[in-house]
């Protein structure tokens, strides 16, 4: 491929990503002004499952050829009645903007349906605790490969899957953690831990916030884990969520991920600049 033509692809992407990034904002948007409801999370995850499983339908409700009126319609035609009309306008104002391609559209859904459940966790003052919850069973699935199998094995039917999950979190974690964390099993484009993260991603999102991935040797005081979110927050310019993780393999200070920046002061890092410093 020529250098013209990748610059050309590159600036297609930036510009589809950029039409992806205005068209979630608006149905963000419109779920926020919707408020949370009871039934509203699973009402759009099953939207969600009947795209998947009607290939046509995805291509229906994506066609750029289709009028937006008419995309709507369709969608008012099949749900108007057997969901609530808040859901009913989540999925209608999602078909009315433009997406790359099917997948988008139900992965623009599905994203609602996870934040309309983290809403309702945020009324219940619940969300911080269901984020670190995630954050923490994502890490338990991602280093244990009995556990990540299991969730992954297609083989063995979903509610059963699910139960694992129900099992291993009942009366240890909030129900939104349970819910999600359930739902993450479905997996439909990723591993179980990475959807587990991107729900984390979410629930930071909706206070404005970065997750920052700390890894260090020795567990932290709660007074360091207040300073570095406090040094880190100043840094980012926003709020910052602090997950700490300990790492046997850190032999000494510490690593820091914050969105795509990372900041190394492990011994290793210091031994491993001063290797190639003599090499």
């Amino acid at each position: 491929m020529s250098l013209g033509a990748e610059a050309r692809l590159s600036a297609l992407d930036s510009v589809l990503d950029e039409e992806v990034r205005k068209s979630t904002g608006l149905v963000d948007r419109l779920l926020g002004h919707t408020g949370p409801d009871a039934t509203l999370a699973s009402e759009l995850f099953g939207v969600v499952d009947l795209l998947d499983s009607t290939p046509a339908l995805r291509r229906a409700l994506t066609d750029p050829g289709r009028p937006e009126s008419a995309r709507k319609e369709m969608v008012h035609s099949l749900l108007d009645g057997k969901i609530s009309t808040a859901a009913v306008n989540v999925v209608a104002e999602a078909v009315a903007m433009r997406w790359p391609g099917p997948n988008t559209l139900v992965a623009a859904i599905e994203r609602q349906a996870v934040r309309a459940e983290l809403l309702r966790a945020d009324t219940r003052d619940q969300l911080e605790n269901t984020e670190d919850e995630l954050f923490r069973f994502a890490r338990l699935v991602k280093s244990t490969s009995a556990l990540r199998d299991a969730l992954a094995d297609r083989s063995v039917e979903l509610d059963k899957r699910q139960q694992v999950i129900e099992e291993l979190l009942a009366g240890k974690a909030t129900d939104t953690t349970i819910t999600l964390a359930k739902r993450a099993v479905v997996a439909r484009d990723r591993t179980v831990d990475h959807t587990l993260e991107g729900y984390v991603t979410i629930a930071a999102d909706l206070k404005n916030r970065v997750i920052a991935t700390v890894r260090v040797a020795r567990p932290l005081t709660e007074g360091q884990v207040e300073r570095l979110q406090t040094a880190l927050s100043r840094q980012a310019e926003r709020s910052v969520f602090v997950q700490v993780i300990v790492d046997e393999q850190v032999l000494g200070g510490g690593r820091v991920e914050l969105g795509d920046e990372v900041i190394e002061g492990t011994v290793a890092a210091r031994l491993e600049n001063a290797r190639r410093l003599f090499s």
